[in-house]
């Protein structure tokens, strides 16, 4: 099944099941008002949204109505934590490789994760706001999870057994403000605004085939201002699976139901052309882009992203309809922005 929040002016809006094509939707009102809820009590109430669903999908439910993305929150719109990991190490080797350090044999088996903020998601069609220009706006095309409660301790295969939801997600960066951050050993923190989600969040059933072992076998599209900038494919060069994600926050402590986990900025490998390495399926954040231009020519030069520039992040499945809908956002600044470069002292 695929589920959604539509915003209703509440801090947690108003759940609804949407249909497997996303055209049309029911309010979950009679079953659950808000996803928290379903997630603390799944056994007894996803079934019913099961239900639901089915006769959604079949046409013989006599509300139902046309399903509106740009009226979405999150499908969680604040969640008890967002736990954001870099699962693909590709990303990782491109950024060390541009400023010629070593990726530490840790990095291999032990996955890399940091603690976002998670009581100010943003809805699929929400603006990105960002207070400057020059802090270095960047998206990250990601996969994400919610979670059941796991339990101290859980193997990755245990722990895969507790992942309920899949989504997408923009796990906007600051680029200009994180190496300040990282100076301090601490992670990062203003560098990391809200991050958003796509319109729905979808079963592990939904998915069929393309959901193997802990990874989405999809390709993830990311458009820059309608240019086509990344077609990646997220499952073969996923290092660490959901599974190992999630039990890597399990090792020392519970992870509780309405836990929202992150896969990292998703990333293929190269391929040798012309004895020149070359990526053809292109970039899923800007900051790649750059450490590519790096390696191939020396020095970047795409620019982060500006005011009034789109992102628009989907995808789709083997039978070419979207699976979660389309996050499709502008970038914007606040009242009182400030564009100057001092802005990012």
């Amino acid at each position: 099944m695929k589920l959604a929040t539509y915003k209703d002016g509440s801090r947690d809006g108003q759940l609804l099941v949407v249909s497997r094509d996303l055209a049309s939707a029911h309010y979950a009102t009679g079953i659950a008002g808000r996803l928290q809820q379903v997630l603390d009590d799944w056994n007894f109430l996803s079934p019913q949204l099961q239900d639901l669903s089915d006769e959604l999908n079949a046409g013989r439910v006599r509300h139902a109505f046309p399903f509106e993305p740009a009226r979405c929150m999150a499908p969680l719109p604040r969640a008890y934590q967002w736990a954001d990991g870099s699962a693909y190490l590709n990303h990782v080797e491109l950024v060390r490789q541009a400023r010629g350090a070593e990726v530490p044999a840790s990095f291999y088996t032990d996955p890399l994760m940091y603690q976002g903020g998670s009581d100010d998601f943003a809805g699929p069609c929400d603006p990105v706001v960002v207070p400057s220009e020059a802090f270095g706006i960047d998206f990250e095309a990601e996969i994400a999870v919610v979670t059941a409660d796991v339990r101290m301790g859980a193997t990755p295969e245990q722990a895969l057994d507790g992942i309920r939801l899949v989504m997408l997600a923009n796990d906007v960066s600051l680029r200009n403000l994180i190496p300040a951050e990282l100076a301090k050993g601490f992670g990062f923190f203003q560098s990391k605004p809200a991050t958003a989600f796509s319109p729905v969040a979808v079963t592990l059933d939904e998915l069929g085939e393309a959901w193997q072992g802990g990874r989405l076998h999809l390709t993830l599209q990311s458009s820059w201002n309608g240019r086509k900038v990344g077609m990646c494919d997220a499952g073969p060069d996923m290092t660490f699976h959901f599974g190992q994600l999630v039990a890597h926050i399990a090792r020392t402590r519970n992870v509780r139901a309405g836990s929202i986990v992150g896969s990292g900025t998703v990333s293929n490998k190269g391929v040798e052309k012309n004895g020149r390495l070359e990526w053809p399926k292109g970039y899923s954040c800007i900051a790649e882009k750059r450490c590519i231009e790096t390696i191939q020519d020396g020095a970047p030069k795409t620019d982060f992203m500006r005011y009034g520039d789109t992102i628009r992040i989907e995808m789709k499945g083997r039978d070419g309809q979207s699976v979660f809908g389309a996050i499709d956002q502008d970038v914007v600044g606040v009242e009182g922005s400030d564009t100057s470069a001092s802005a990012v002292a």
